[in-house]
């Protein structure tokens, strides 16, 4: 009599398995892991090159891009993007105005939160076609600005940092936690960096951060 063999994994062959799966596992996680950490790194430093084409700007010109009311008579567009055609002053009063994330078509004279980018681009600290009022991109498919001021947008918490900012929206909530906690106080409303949301407890909310200038 012809005994069948038994078809299966022995204990042996399962251990393996599942250590080879732990290790594409934790290969998986360590792998976004090093992903996060890049994008932090990178809005980091997204918001210190910000800063110092501001800085840069104001050390030649005595005036804050986007506000500068003498725009015209410093810089030329250039024949290499006809499409821009015009260049615009700003009033001259030492703020920026307009949502640091305005999203017109054609902003006009009032969003020198737009105008902010033709002017750091036409003085080439920034990259970019001269000229253009585009908002730069952050490494989480949201875009980066400044504005000024104690302003509540969209009737969410005021942000009460005195003076300019940079603002960066679509951060994950797991993002903003990092970067409060590498850079300031853990607090959403208060210190350098802050939120219009309510708190950080809330993984699915993706937030508007705004960083003291």
């Amino acid at each position: 009599m012809t005994m069948k063999r038994q078809v299966g994994f022995t204990l042996v062959e399962i251990a393996l398995i599942m250590v080879i799966i732990g290790l594409l596992l934790g290969g998986i996680l360590k792998g976004r892991e090093i992903i996060i950490n890049a994008k932090v790194k990178k809005l980091e430093s997204e918001y210190k090159e910000i800063t110092a084409a501001i800085y840069s700007y104001q050390y030649r010109y005595h005036a804050l891009p986007g506000d500068d009311k003498s725009a015209t008579k410093r810089f030329k567009l250039s024949s290499i993007t006809p499409e821009i055609t015009t260049i615009t002053n700003g009033n001259g009063n030492g703020k920026i105005s307009g949502d640091f994330d305005d999203a017109s078509e054609q902003p006009d004279k009032t969003k020198e939160s737009r105008h902010l980018w033709a002017h750091l681009r036409l003085a080439e600290l920034v990259q970019g076609e001269p000229g253009s009022t585009i908002l730069p991109s952050n490494p989480f498919d949201g875009v980066a600005g400044v504005s000024y001021n104690t302003i509540s947008y969209d009737d969410r918490i005021p942000i009460t940092i005195p003076g300019l900012f940079v603002g960066f929206t679509n951060i994950p909530n797991p993002i903003a936690i990092i970067l409060e906690s590498r850079s300031d106080d853990n607090e959403p409303h208060s210190g350098d960096i802050q939120t219009e949301e309510f708190d950080y407890t809330d993984n699915t909310i993706e937030h508007k951060i705004y960083f003291a200038f």
